[in-house]
């Protein structure tokens, strides 16, 4: 006698969702995020620094956007080719803002912040102040 499965034997558990996160992990990167967003604000009240105090800002931002990253959007079960490309697209996208940042010291010379005493132009006759 052959044992054959009827369609209302199958059991499928596959819902169509990857993964789903335990209740205690959403929980715990939620209250991991509100800690570093009170520190964020706290930290504005404290002077380190112009550059110290946006370095720590954006050293907190990087936590906090690693944090929904890995845990809300997934990423930490995900495969890891998906890792590699947002790991990739943040670091073309530095890239870029890096380049642009380089270049924007060249201009400063040129940019006329008194326009009541307009600087020498380079090359031909001072410009006219109406």
């Amino acid at each position: 006698m052959s044992e054959t499965k009827s369609n209302n034997d199958h059991h499928d558990d596959d819902h169509g969702i990857s993964h789903t996160a335990s209740v205690k992990v959403l929980l715990g990167t939620g209250g991991a995020l509100m800690v570093l967003t009170v520190i964020t604000v706290l930290a504005t009240k404290i002077d380190l620094g112009g550059n110290i105090n946006l370095a720590l800002a954006m050293a907190i931002a990087a936590v906090k956007a690693t944090l929904v990253v890995l845990f809300f959007m997934h990423l930490k079960y995900d495969k890891v080719f998906h890792s590699v490309l947002l790991v990739g697209g943040i670091l073309a996208a530095a890239l870029f803002v890096g380049f642009a940042l380089m270049d924007s010291a060249q201009y400063q010379e040129t940019i006329q912040w008194d326009t009541n005493r307009p600087l020498a132009a380079p090359i031909g006759p001072r410009p006219v102040v109406k």
